[in-house]
């Protein structure tokens, strides 16, 4: 497994619509391998193939990844729960959260963001196999934040006009700043 680069705003992959997968074969799942581990490395609980750069309905989670108790264990030791949905579907959505958000491919922001707090997901596995689940809570307002990014959307595009503006235009500013540094 490798750890790939996640790609971050404004670059331009990230505002592209992932396309369905067709094929489920072992490069996909090496895909779905290198996606875990570089969310792993980057301390994230989900990460979508759009954020390193590959235009596939795919998306690893890992809530695990967010516990501070099982961080704090030696790598070995730690207990992972991977989940792999791909080419997931909205099936049904109910009740409201607002939760405090952040993104790896939106450094160092974050923002109150309104979701859905239950929903019904349609997916396939690795092997092609068709699912339903009823997702809630931290799992369902991640699986929407991480299909935002298949449709090429970040969770800023959820603020109000305003900020997301000055909001898009501040990250714009750092990343620019970066760059030339």
């Amino acid at each position: 497994m490798s750890v790939l680069q996640v790609f971050t705003f404004p670059h331009p992959v990230l505002t592209q619509e992932a396309k369905p997968v067709a094929r489920f074969d072992s490069e996909l799942k090496q895909l779905a391998d290198n996606m875990l581990e570089t969310m792993y490395a980057e301390g994230g609980i989900g990460l979508a193939a759009n954020q390193v750069g590959q235009l596939k309905r795919l998306i690893v989670v890992d809530l695990r990844n967010e516990d501070q108790e099982e961080l704090a264990k030696p790598r070995p030791e730690r207990h992972r729960e991977p989940r792999i949905f791909v080419n997931p579907s909205l099936l049904d959505a109910s009740g409201e959260t607002v939760t405090e958000e952040a993104c790896l491919s939106v450094v160092d922001f974050t923002a109150e963001v309104k979701r859905a707090q239950r929903i019904v997901v349609g997916y396939q596995t690795l092997a092609g196999e068709a699912r339903e689940e009823t997702l809630e809570d931290l799992a369902a307002v991640c699986l929407q934040h991480e299909m935002d990014h298949l449709a090429g959307k970040l969770f800023i595009d959820h603020l109000p006009p305003l900020k997301r503006q000055i909001v898009k235009r501040r990250l714009a500013k750092i990343a620019k700043l970066a760059k030339s540094a």
